[in-house]
């Protein structure tokens, strides 16, 4: 299903009005364009979406649920148009729209096109359309290429949020009719991969084998980007504090420590005791800055040491590092069991202070998962609190 804008602005208003009269009058088409777009939708959902009767006409439980997710989808575009022309919000379709997006993105129509998998003319002309009944400019031209304003950015935000909710709406209406759609996409932090997410998937599998599933692995930044533009369901990961941004929302579901791992057979090994002056001797791989094992490293070691060391986010680059060498690397503790009970690395007898970190679930603010979403991040639960 992918519903028009046009479309799904007439099925919210004739759910709210229970009336094809009044739905025509309120989104400027003839009555029998009302009835046509809705015969359409339902044709698409294969499924009764209203039932009519004396007293009017009232959505059927797949149509609350198509209702709820119209909603929130042009929630998102009209507070993205309110600063536009009234026109927009009716002349606006979802190819304008999703080529704004991809304009905005790369900033260039040929490389819009090529992403669309559309011409180039055809990226320009539905770009122009909206332009021109958005009433403002999108788009400023520069010897550089293009440069999207920030009422384009806006909507191109509005837009890619509005896609989501009804990505939702489809697999909703799917589980209503006994079918699956859709996918799950998680945005998975390294701790989550070790541990809690395998176990949390493979739960899931056993419960929906047909539904797939994508992990999407990559820094914080890049991630936390990506949830926000609504192309991944939920982060798992350690969390921040505070929040990066206002927009989303974290759930704390376990606390984890920080580890410090060296190979089998390391010399630091057969220490009864090591300090940190014995362990700072010794080459190190570290995360990147900004991540709170980088933080808790720092804490530790001298500035020289950490100056002079391997910086990779790659848990394969760090245990090949550490199985040929003589390095010394930090994890999370949760990871570095994992790692130990595969017999790749040994855990160093030293607590490493004030590491103490929460890992959880991040979302959108206000995101309404459906049901099938609702059950992984349960799964989720669940396993964290059989691993505390």
């Amino acid at each position: 299903m992918q519903p028009s804008i046009r479309h799904l602005r007439m099925f919210h208003t004739l759910a709210m009005t229970h009336s094809v009269t009044r739905t025509a009058e309120l989104c400027h088409v003839s009555q029998p364009a009302v009835t046509q777009a809705m015969n359409k939708l339902e044709r698409d959902a294969g499924q009764p979406l209203f039932r009519r009767s004396s007293q009017g006409i009232f959505p059927t439980p797949a149509g609350e649920a198509m209702s709820r997710r119209a909603a929130r989808a042009l929630a998102y575009l009209d507070a993205a148009m309110a600063d536009m022309a009234r026109a927009v919000r009716f002349q606006a379709t979802r190819p304008q729209l999703a080529a704004l997006i991809a304009v905005t993105e790369y900033e260039n129509f040929t490389l819009a096109a090529r992403q669309l998998g559309l011409a180039q003319p055809t990226v320009h002309r539905s770009a122009s359309m909206l332009e021109q009944s958005a009433g403002v400019q999108l788009f400023e031209r520069t010897a550089h290429g293009l440069i999207a304003t920030r009422l384009a950015r806006q909507l191109a935000q509005a837009a890619r949020l509005a896609f989501a909710e009804m990505d939702q709406a489809e697999a909703e209406l799917a589980a209503l009719a006994g079918r699956e759609a859709g996918r799950i996409v998680i945005g998975a932090l390294p701790l989550s991969r070790s541990s809690l997410l395998p176990a949390a998937m493979l739960r899931f599998r056993e419960l929906r084998p047909g539904l797939p599933i994508e992990v999407v692995d990559g820094r914080y930044d890049e991630l936390l980007s990506a949830l926000r533009r609504g192309e991944i369901d939920f982060l798992i990961g350690a969390l921040r504090d505070p929040a990066p941004v206002g927009d989303v929302e974290q759930e704390r579901l376990l606390d984890d420590q920080v580890a410090l791992v060296a190979r089998p057979g390391h010399p630091a090994l057969s220490l009864p005791e090591p300090t940190l002056a014995d362990l700072a001797q010794y080459p190190w791989v570290v995360s990147p800055p900004g991540t709170p094992i980088r933080a808790a490293v720092e804490d530790l070691l001298p500035e020289e040491r950490i100056t002079g060391a391997i910086v990779t986010s790659s848990l394969i680059l760090m245990r090949e590092t550490l199985r040929k060498s003589d390095h010394l690397g930090a994890l999370s503790r949760l990871q570095a069991l994992a790692e130990a009970e595969a017999g790749s690395m040994d855990i160093l007898p030293l607590d490493v202070p004030e590491s103490c970190r929460p890992i959880g679930i991040t979302t959108r603010s206000g995101w309404e998962p459906t049901a099938v979403q609702r059950q992984f991040i349960d799964l989720l639960r669940d396993e964290a609190e059989r691993l505390t």
